[in-house]
């Protein structure tokens, strides 16, 4: 297989499951053996500066396999879900004309859906308004305006977190402009299918050396120096409810930073926000439609070869039909 396709939307291999399961490393040997390049589908490693504890690909694996979706944003930048899709189509397209295989992989499970199926049509950003809105958080609190999203799209309101303020905004951004509730778009304007042929693969492990690795993994964020990044990026002054401190491992280094926390406190919170993080993604991963699930052990000699040999024979079959 040369990943040289024929007209029309490329075929894409998709690569899901929790976190620390290998998708990263299941990613690189496919690359490498379909001729394709890796799009990152994670709403963190799109900052820039943010290093120590997102994952991000070495510096190695990048010039070993051209990577796409990493440090698009600065760290103070509000980066929605909307600029990573135009930017993922940007990116999938120039692989398409080089005839590299697009191979998704990645954690953040509403970006991969909004890319695959389109994104419901919403209102343009409102600078002013937004400008307002941002005013109120920072003098009023972000809970402010989880309080008026309440009155305002309940529906919206019970789905975010009353201190996510760059969602919060932006629903109520779109229910000012669009003088309709966000929800109420949504729900007239849902994922449609694929957009793309797409090869779906997920990989799981059991669950008790899953969290082994999730805490190895935690543990390695302050080994790579998570406390001198955060402090780093507070100095700069990136303001401390910027979207990229929601980073899993940022808010508890800053909490150790301004004495919240002692040190192990740090490390423990990390471990159990991972964890549950890998239980959220578990959840969404199982509903995307399309998905050959395979449980494997990473720290097997060829944990792969089960997974990589189902993407080629269903990539064949896409390839002879297109």
């Amino acid at each position: 297989m040369t990943g040289s396709w024929r007209s029309g939307a490329p075929p894409i291999l998709v690569i899901v499951g929790p976190t620390a399961v290998g998708k990263s490393a299941c990613a690189m040997e496919a690359a490498v053996r379909f001729g394709g390049e890796i799009l990152s589908v994670d709403s963190m490693q799109v900052y820039r500066g943010l290093d120590a504890a997102t994952s991000k690909p070495s510096q190695e694996d990048r010039r070993r396999v051209r990577h796409h979706g990493l440090d698009l944003a600065e760290p103070g930048d509000d980066f929605s879900m909307g600029d990573f899709v135009r930017a993922a189509d940007a990116s999938v397209g120039e692989m398409a004309e080089r005839g590299r295989l697009p191979i998704l992989v990645g954690g953040t499970g509403l970006y991969l859906r909004a890319f695959l199926r389109g994104m419901a049509e919403a209102p343009p950003r409102a600078p002013g308004l937004r400008a307002r809105l941002n005013r109120l958080a920072a003098g009023r609190g972000v809970p402010y305006l989880h309080r008026m999203l309440a009155r305002l799209d309940p529906a919206s309101a019970a789905r975010l977190q009353a201190g996510d303020r760059q969602r919060l905004v932006r629903a109520l951004e779109v229910r000012f402009a669009a003088r309709r509730p966000l929800s109420d778009l949504l729900e007239e304007q849902p994922f449609g299918p694929d957009r793309h042929p797409a090869v779906k693969i997920g990989l799981t492990t059991e669950r008790r050396n899953l969290y082994a690795r999730i805490d190895a993994r935690a543990d390695s964020f302050f080994a790579k120096g998570l406390l001198d990044e955060a402090r780093a990026l507070a100095a700069s002054g990136i303001p401390r409810t910027a979207n990229a401190f929601k980073a899993i491992g940022y808010r508890e280094a800053l909490r150790h930073l301004e004495g919240d926390l002692t040190l192990d406190e740090a490390r423990a919170e990390t471990r159990r926000r991972t964890r549950r993080y890998a239980k959220r993604q578990w959840t969404w991963f199982r509903k995307e439609p399309g998905v050959a699930w395979f449980d494997i052990d990473p720290e097997a000699g060829a944990p792969f070869a089960a997974p990589l040999a189902h993407a080629a024979s269903e990539l064949r079959r896409l390839e002879a039909g297109s």
